[in-house]
C-alpha cells in the first residue's frame, strides 16, 4: 500500500495514517508531505508546522494545543497536546441549528415478538430478575439446571437468564441517587425480550423489596404470586427445595413463553442502542460515521435510536445542542451534562479520566479528540429527547439516554429501553449482553481479519476506499434487521459471550 493518511475535515492541521503497519522516516504522501520519524498507524502526523500554543485541529475542531513547536511530518502524541477547557455549559446555541426532517424510509420489516402492551422483542428468553446480590450463586445454578433439564422441551424459547447484579442491600435505598439503579432493574426485568412478565428470586431481608422493584399495577408481586420465590420462606426447606421451586415457577413461565411467535413488524418498532468500546482513531472516521448513517435510516424509518456515554458526549456538546429539535430538549441535555460534571467533582474526578490505555495505543490523545469522533455515532438527524439516568426510552427518532460510558455500565443502562445493540471497536473486546443481541462493527480492517469469529461487520474498508460510508451504514442498517429477525445470529451469541449486568448506583453504599 502506498503512504496513505485521512484528513477529517478541510480546517485539520493533523491527519492519522491508514497504513497497517505505520510507515517509517522518510516516507512520502503524494501531497509531498514526507515523514521526519516513524509513526504508528492510527496515529497523528503534523500537516503543517506548529508553534507552541498553536491550536491542533482535527475533525474541523480545536483538540488541544501545541505544548512545543512541532515540525509538518512529525507524530502528534498525546504529550505534545495540552487537553483544553470543556466548553461551557452556559450561553450554548440552542436549537439554532434543527435539521430538516429525513426523508420517510418505508417498506422496512422485521420479524419480531409482539407483546401484549404493544412492545416488541428480538428475543424469546426467560428472565429470572434477582432484589439482591446474596441470590445471585442459587439463581445462576436454578439456570444451569433449567437451560439443561427444561429448556429443551420448550424449542420456542431462546435462553433463560439470570438478571443478577451487585445492588439490592448495603446501600441508601432511599438515597437520590438510588432511583437510578432501581428504576434501571425495574424497567429490564419487565423488558419486552422476557415477554413483559417478570419472574422474580428475593431473599428477603434485603432492602430493595420486590414490592418496591415492581410497585405498580403491572406486576403485582406479593407474597403469594407464584412467580415470587422468596428463599427465607419457612415453607422452603434446605436448597433442593429452593431450587424446585425455581424450576415450578420458570417451567410455568417457559409454558406461556413457548406460545410466542415471531410476525413482522415494522422498523419503526426498534429501539436500537449505540455504544463505543475500545475505540480508536479510527473510530470517528469509519465505524461511527457508518453506524450514524445506519441511525438516521432508521430514523427515517420510524425507529428510536440512543447514543449516550456523557463523558464521551460532553467535549462535542456545542455541536449537539444546535441540533435539538427545541429549546427544552436542549436544555435537557445541557442539564444531563451538569449533573455529571458535579458527580465527578464530588469524587475528585474529572473528563481527563477518559480516555484509557488502549484508546490511547489506538491513536486518541484526549477526550476531546475521542468525544468529537464519539458523536458521528449519532448521524445527521435532529435530537428529540433526551433520557436522564435509568430512565426508559419511550421516544422515536433520536434520543441521547445519559449513561457512565463505562461499557459494561453503559450497556447495561441502555438494556433499560433498547431491544437491539449496536457495538463499535477499534482495539477489539468480546463484549456481549445475553438480553438483546450486539452486533459488533471494527473500525479496522485489520481487527476484523484478526478476529473474524468476534467481529461481525468490518468498517475498515472505509479508510482505504473499498467501501463508503454509505455502503457500510446500509450493510449495517440490512444487519439490525436480519438479527432482530433471527435470521442472523452475532458472534456473541454464538459464543455466548454475555456481560454481567452492572447498573450505574451513583448513591452511598452502607
Amino acid at each position: 500500500m502506498d503512504p496513505l493518511y485521512v484528513q477529517v475535515h478541510a480546517r485539520d492541521n493533523v491527519a492519522i495514517l491508514v497504513n497497517p503497519e505505520g510507515l517509517p522516516s522518510g516516507a512520502r504522501f503524494p501531497d509531498g508531505l514526507t515523514l521526519t520519524e516513524r509513526i504508528p498507524q492510527s496515529h497523528k502526523v503534523a500537516l503543517r508546522d506548529f508553534n507552541q500554543g498553536d491550536a491542533v485541529i482535527r475533525y474541523g475542531q480545536i483538540i488541544g494545543h501545541a505544548t512545543r513547536p512541532i515540525r509538518a511530518g512529525s507524530w502528534v502524541r498525546e504529550d505534545l497536546l495540552d487537553l483544553p477547557a470543556a466548553p461551557s455549559l452556559d450561553g450554548l446555541p440552542l436549537a439554532t441549528a434543527v435539521p430538516p426532517p429525513l426523508p420517510k424510509l418505508e417498506g422496512y420489516s422485521f420479524d419480531g415478538f409482539r407483546n401484549s402492551g404493544g412492545a416488541v422483542g428480538t428475543k424469546n428468553i426467560l428472565g429470572i430478575t434477582t432484589t439482591v446480590q446474596c441470590v445471585a450463586p442459587t439463581v445462576d445454578y436454578a439456570v444451569r439446571r433449567i437451560r439443561a433439564e427444561m429448556l429443551p422441551r420448550f424449542p420456542g424459547v431462546d435462553d433463560v437468564v439470570a438478571i443478577t447484579h451487585t445492588y439490592g442491600c448495603g446501600v441508601a435505598i432511599d438515597a437520590p441517587g438510588a432511583a437510578v439503579p432501581i428504576n434501571t432493574l425495574r424497567h429490564i426485568g419487565s423488558h419486552p425480550n422476557l415477554g413483559d412478565a417478570p419472574l422474580v428470586v428475593s431473599l428477603g431481608c434485603e432492602k430493595l423489596q420486590p414490592a418496591r422493584l415492581f410497585p405498580d399495577g403491572g406486576f403485582p408481586i406479593l407474597e403469594s404470586d407464584p412467580y415470587l420465590i422468596r428463599l427465607q420462606n419457612e415453607t422452603l426447606h434446605g436448597f433442593g427445595d429452593i431450587i424446585a421451586a425455581i424450576m415450578r415457577a420458570a417451567e410455568k413461565r417457559l409454558e406461556q413463553l413457548t406460545r410466542r411467535h415471531r410476525t413482522a413488524c415494522p422498523a419503526s418498532d426498534l429501539v436500537v442502542g449505540l455504544q463505543c468500546g475500545g475505540s480508536d482513531a479510527f473510530s470517528g472516521v469509519t465505524c461511527n460515521p457508518a453506524v450514524g448513517y445506519a441511525a438516521d435510516l432508521l430514523v427515517r424509518a420510524g425507529a428510536t435510536v440512543m447514543f449516550s456515554e456523557v463523558t464521551e458526549v460532553r467535549d462535542a456538546i456545542h455541536l449537539l445542542t444546535p441540533r435539538a429539535i427545541n429549546e427544552d430538549v436542549a436544555r435537557s441535555l445541557i442539564r444531563e451534562m451538569k449533573w455529571y460534571d458535579d458527580y465527578l467533582a464530588r469524587g475528585g474526578a474529572d473528563r481527563s479520566a477518559n480516555p484509557t490505555p488502549g484508546n490511547k495505543r489506538g491513536g486518541l490523545s484526549n477526550v476531546v479528540e475521542k468525544a468529537l469522533g464519539s458523536v458521528a455515532k449519532a448521524g445527521s438527524s435532529a435530537l428529540m429527547a433526551v433520557a436522564s439516568q435509568g430512565e426508559r426510552v419511550t421516544a422515536k427518532g433520536l434520543v441521547f439516554a445519559a449513561t457512565p460510558a463505562s461499557d459494561f455500565v453503559c450497556g447495561t443502562q441502555q438494556l433499560a429501553s433498547m431491544n437491539m445493540h449496536v457495538f463499535t471497536t477499534g482495539e477489539g473486546t468480546p463484549y456481549g449482553l445475553a438480553m438483546v443481541p450486539v452486533i459488533k462493527v471494527s473500525s479496522r480492517t485489520a481487527l476484523a481479519e484478526r478476529w473474524p469469529d468476534l467481529i461481525d461487520l468490518d468498517a475498515g474498508r472505509i479508510a482505504t476506499g473499498n467501501a463508503s460510508i454509505e455502503d457500510v451504514g446500509w450493510e449495517l442498517f440490512r444487519c439490525i434487521l436480519d438479527v432482530a429477525s433471527g435470521r442472523r445470529k452475532t458472534w456473541a451469541d454464538h459464543w455466548g459471550l454475555h456481560n454481567a449486568l452492572a447498573p450505574f448506583n451513583p448513591g452511598p453504599v452502607t
